[in-house]
C-alpha cells in the first residue's frame, strides 16, 4: 500500500534535517557523501561517511556536497537525498517535500535544488526561503505589521533576514557558516603553529573552546590538541586557548556581523523601532559559538539573543508548514 506523506526537508550545508508529517523529525545526519571517485559510486552517507572524512584512501572521496548552502554537485546530492528519503520513509511510501532554501537564492540554484528532490522521487515540490521558516521555527510573530529581526547561522552561509507580515522584507544571505569557521581555525594553526589538524579536529575545537567574544581574559579555556607537526609531518600534541581560537574566528565573524549591519541599514524606520525593542534572534547550528549574542549585541548595540535549540530552529519551522500547509501558502514557492 502507497502512502501520499508530506515531509520537510533542511538541507544544510552541515546537516540534513527531515520532518515527516505527524511523526516530526525523524532524521538529523551529517551532510557528508562518501564516493568512487572513477565512477562516483556512492560507498556511505551521513554518519557513516562523515566517520570516513581525513581518513580514505586515494580513490576514495568524503566530502560535503553542498558548498555555501549551494548544491556544488548535482549527482551526489541527488543520490544523497534519495538514501535520506528512504531512511525516513522506508518502501512503499510517495512525498510531497517541502525543502528550505536561502533567502537570496538564484534561480538556477533554486531549480537545481527542485531538480534533485524530483531525481530522488519527491511527487510535488515546494520551497520555503530559509529565513521565514527559521522565524516560524522560533516563535516570532510574522503574519503580523512589525518588524522581526532573525540571523540564521548555518554550516555554510548566515541568512540574515528583517520579516513583517509574512514576507522579507530585508535580507543578505552571507556565505560564512560553520565550515567556514572550522577552515579558519585549521589555516590559523598551519600559519600561527606550524601545526596541522582535520576538518573534525577543528569542529571539536570550536565546539570546546570557540568563542566569539571575551569578557574575562584571566579566565582562559584551554585544551590539548593531537595533530601534525608541519615540518616534520610527526604526530605532535599543543596547548591552544580561546583568544587564539576567537583570533582564528575574527574575520568570518565580521563578515557576519558587516551582514547584520548591512540588514539593519536596509530597515524602514518603524520597523527599526521594532527590532531594538524586540532585539535580534539568532538561530541554526552555529549560533551555539560561544558568546556570539554578546558579539552582536556590543557591536550593533541592539539585544541579541539565541534560541532554544537552534540546530532545529529552521526543521521546526518547515515541520510547523508541513502541518498547516495552507496557512502559509503565501510564503511557499510551488514547483
Amino acid at each position: 500500500m502507497f502512502f501520499n506523506y508530506k515531509l520537510g526537508i533542511d538541507l544544510g550545508t552541515a546537516n540534513v534535517l527531515i520532518y515527516l508529517e505527524k511523526k516530526g523529525i525523524v532524521l538529523n545526519e551529517p551532510t557528508v557523501v562518501a564516493y568512487r571517485i572513477d565512477n562516483k559510486e556512492v560507498l556511505a552517507v551521513g554518519n557513516e561517511a562523515k566517520e570516513m572524512l581525513g581518513r580514505t584512501p586515494n580513490n576514495i572521496v568524503a566530502d560535503r556536497p553542498l558548498r555555501d548552502g549551494v548544491i556544488a554537485d548535482y549527482k551526489i546530492t541527488s543520490a544523497m537525498i534519495r538514501y535520506f528519503l528512504k531512511k525516513a520513509l522506508g518502501r512503499g511510501f510517495l512525498s510531497d517535500v517541502m525543502i528550505s532554501i536561502p533567502g537570496g537564492a538564484s534561480q538556477v540554484e533554486k531549480r537545481a535544488v527542485v531538480s534533485a528532490c524530483k531525481q530522488a522521487g519527491a511527487k510535488n515540490v515546494y520551497l520555503i526561503e530559509e529565513p521565514l521558516a527559521a522565524a516560524i521555527g522560533a516563535g516570532l510573530p510574522i503574519s503580523e505589521p512589525s518588524g522581526n529581526m532573525i540571523v540564521n547561522l548555518g554550516g555554510g552561509t548566515s541568512e540574515i533576514a528583517i520579516i513583517s507580515l509574512g514576507q522579507l522584507v530585508a535580507y543578505k544571505t552571507v556565505r560564512v557558516g560553520g565550515t567556514k569557521l572550522d577552515l579558519a581555525i585549521m589555516e590559523y594553526l598551519r600559519k600561527e603553529k606550524n601545526f596541522l589538524i582535520g576538518e573534525r579536529t577543528a569542529e571539536e575545537i570550536k565546539m570546546k573552546i570557540g568563542t566569539a567574544f571575551i569578557e574575562d581574559e584571566t579566565e582562559l579555556k584551554k585544551i590539548e590538541v593531537k595533530g601534525r607537526d608541519f615540518y616534520t609531518g610527526l604526530p605532535k600534541t599543543i596547548e591552544i586557548s580561546e583568544d587564539e581560537i576567537k583570533k582564528a574566528l575574527d574575520k568570518n565573524l565580521k563578515t557576519i556581523l558587516d551582514g547584520v549591519k548591512s540588514v539593519l541599514g536596509q530597515s524602514p524606520p518603524e520597523l527599526s523601532a521594532d527590532i531594538v525593542e524586540k532585539g535580534i534572534v539568532l538561530s541554526g547550528g552555529s549560533a551555539m559559538l560561544g558568546n556570539i549574542d554578546k558579539f552582536i549585541s556590543y557591536y550593533t548595540g541592539v539585544p541579541a539573543f539565541v534560541v532554544e535549540d537552534p540546530l532545529f530552529c529552521v526543521i521546526k519551522g518547515i515541520g510547523i508548514i508541513v502541518e498547516h500547509l495552507d496557512s502559509y501558502k503565501k510564503s511557499i514557492l510551488s514547483s
